[in-house]
C-alpha cells in the first residue's frame, strides 16, 4: 500500500534479514558485542540494524536509492521542492541554510534572539548580521517576533541585504507573518530563511500557523524530532528552487554531516515521515483540542495566566506558557516545584513563566495530571521584576561573527568597554533578547542599560564574568 512507503525502512529490514557476516563497523557487529547496558538501551533488532555504509542502506552525500526515495517522499508531504535528512541536529540545517546561500562579506537580516547556531552558520559563511528588534509582551514578559512593519523598515535602511533569516514560530509558539515578509523578501531580491525548529507539525492543521514553506520561505530548517516522532538529533531541511542553488545547499549540507550518519535516525526521518502521511491530520487535530482544553482548566487557576492572543501575529497553541507572577513565584520557582515534589517536567521557565509542549503523545489523563499539578503550585511573596529593555533599533555590526570569532580579546572594565567592540552575547532574563552581540561597537547607553539590570539582580547569560564586572571585547 502506497502509504505505508518507507524506504530507509525497507532497506533496513532487508540488510538485517539477510544475516550476514559482519566485518564491518560498527564494532558491536549486528549487537553480538554489545554491553548488556546497550543491549537494555536498545532491542535486538535494532542493534542488528545498527549499520551503516552498506551500498543497498544508500549515501546521505550522494543519495540514489532508499534515503533519495525517502526525501523526495517528505518533500512531497511538506510542500517543498526537495528535503534534506539531517543527523546532525537542527544545528546543522541552520548552518547550511546560511553556509548555502551566503559568503563573505554578504549582510543578512536577523533577529536579536536567533539561536546561536545562526550564529555559528555567520561564522562558517563569513556573512554579517543586520539585527532586527523583536516585539515584546509586557504584560506576560515574553518576546513575541518580528513584525512586518520591522521587516519593511529593515528593507529600506539596508536595501542590498542578500537574505531575511526569521525564527518562526519561536520557543513560545509565536509565529511572523510569512506570507508577507516572503513577498517583501522576494521583491527587494533576498531570500527568506526560516529556523523553524519548532514547527515541524504546522502543516498538518489548518488552525494552526502556515509552516514557512507553504508560507513562501526559500529555506527552512525543522526540527522532526521536538514535535513529530523521530529520534532526538534528527531534522530535515526543507528547500524551495525557484530562488536558491540547491546543489549548493546540498553540498552545504554534506560539509556540515557526519560522514557516519547514524541509520536508526535515518529511519526514525523515513518512520515520522510516514507517521504524519498516514495519520498526521488526526494526531495534529487531538494535540490542539487538548490545548484547548487545557488553556479552559488554567483560566480557571488563581494566580495563573496563559498567553493566548497574539496582536498582530499567529500562534502556535499547542506551546502553552502559564505566567506565574500571580503566585508570587518565578518560572524557575514554578518549575523545580513541579519536577521536585510533583515529578511534572515542563520544556522551560523563565523569569516569570512556564512552557508546555502538548504533543500528540499526549491524552486526556496527561492533561489532567498536569493540571492537577499546577492547582498545587504555592503561593509567595509578590516579587517585582524590572521593567526590561526591549531595543527598537536596527543595527549593524562593526566586525562580522567571523571576524569577531579569530580576533585577539581581552576583559576590561565596564565602563572601560565603551566604544570598543564586544566579543561575547550579554543577555538579561526577561526579555531573553541579547542586549549585546560579538561584534558590536559598546556604547555609553548599552553601559547604563547593563548597570541597571545589575542593580536589579537580572538573569545574565552569555557573559564570561556573570557580575559583569568586566566585559569581554576585542583588544
Amino acid at each position: 500500500m502506497a502509504n505505508f512507503f518507507a524506504p530507509i525502512v525497507t532497506a533496513m529490514k532487508k540488510y538485517s534479514a539477510d544475516d550476514v557476516l559482519p566485518f564491518h563497523t560498527p564494532g558491536h557487529k549486528h549487537g553480538r558485542g554489545a554491553h548488556k547496558f546497550l543491549r537494555e538501551l536498545l532491542t535486538a533488532e535494532g542493534l542488528r540494524q545498527e549499520v551503516s555504509l552498506m551500498d543497498e542502506l544508500d549515501d546521505l552525500h550522494a543519495p540514489h536509492s532508499c534515503i533519495k526515495a525517502a526525501q523526495a517522499a517528505a518533500a512531497e508531504l511538506w510542500h517543498a521542492d526537495e528535503t534534506i535528512f539531517m543527523v546532525n541536529g537542527t544545528t546543522s540545517a541552520v548552518q547550511a541554510m546560511i553556509f548555502g546561500t551566503l559568503k563573505a562579506g554578504d549582510r543578512v537580516m536577523i533577529p536579536r534572539n536567533a539561536h546561536r547556531s545562526v550564529i555559528s552558520g555567520l561564522i562558517l559563511s563569513g556573512a554579517s548580521p543586520i539585527f532586527l528588534p523583536t516585539e515584546y509582551d509586557t504584560e506576560i514578559n515574553l518576546p513575541l517576533n518580528v513584525s512586518v512593519e520591522t521587516v519593511e523598515r529593515a528593507i529600506k535602511i539596508f536595501p542590498s541585504a542578500k537574505a531575511i533569516l526569521l525564527v518562526s514560530p519561536n520557543y513560545y509558539g509565536v509565529a511572523a507573518d510569512l506570507e508577507k515578509i516572503s513577498r517583501l523578501a522576494h521583491a527587494a531580491n533576498m531570500l527568506l530563511l526560516v529556523d523553524e525548529a519548532h514547527g515541524a507539525h504546522l502543516a498538518f492543521c489548518d488552525e494552526l500557523p502556515t509552516s514557512a514553506v507553504e508560507a513562501g520561505a526559500d529555506l527552512a530548517a525543522q526540527s522532526t524530532h521536538k514535535i513529530l516522532g523521530s529520534l532526538t538529533q534528527s531534522s530535515m531541511l526543507m528547500l524551495r528552487r525557484e530562488f536558491v542553488d540547491a546543489e549548493r545547499v546540498k553540498r552545504a549540507a554534506s560539509l556540515l554531516q557526519t560522514t557516519s550518519p547514524n541509520q536508526l535516525l535515518l529511519a526514525s526521518l523515513d518512520i515520522a515521515r510516514l507517521q504524519m502521511e498516514v495519520d498526521g491530520r488526526k494526531l495534529i487535530q487531538s494535540a490542539v483540542e487538548l490545548s484547548k482544553n487545557l488553556r479552559a482548566a488554567i483560566k480557571n487557576l488563581s494566580g495563573l495566566k496563559t498567553f493566548d492572543a497574539v496582536k498582530n501575529f499567529s500562534l502556535d497553541t499547542t506551546k502553552i506558557t502559564v505566567n506565574v507572577r500571580g503566585l508570587g513565584l518565578t518560572g524557575q520557582e514554578a518549575e523545580e516545584f513541579l519536577r521536585q515534589r510533583l515529578r511534572i517536567q515542563c520544556e522551560l521557565s523563565d523569569a516569570a513563566n512556564l512552557l508546555f509542549l502538548i504533543t500528540f503523545a499526549d491524552d486526556a489523563g496527561t492533561i489532567e495530571a498536569l493540571v492537577d499539578a499546577l492547582k498545587n503550585l504555592p503561593h509567595r511573596s509578590p516579587k517585582n521584576l524590572p521593567s526590561p529593555f526591549v531595543s527598537r533599533e536596527i543595527s549593524a555590526v562593526e566586525l562580522s561573527p567571523r571576524e569577531t570569532f579569530y580576533a585577539p580579546t581581552e576583559s576590561v572594565a565596564l565602563d572601560a568597554a565603551i566604544g570598543r567592540i564586544c566579543a561575547e552575547e550579554i543577555t538579561f532574563y526577561p526579555p531573553g533578547i541579547p542586549l549585546l552581540m560579538p561584534g558590536e561597537k559598546i556604547s555609553g547607553a548599552i553601559v547604563e542599560q547593563i548597570l541597571h539590570e545589575k542593580i536589579f539582580g537580572s538573569h545574565v547569560v552569555g557573559a564570561n564574568d556573570p557580575s559583569l564586572s568586566t566585559i569581554k571585547i576585542v583588544r
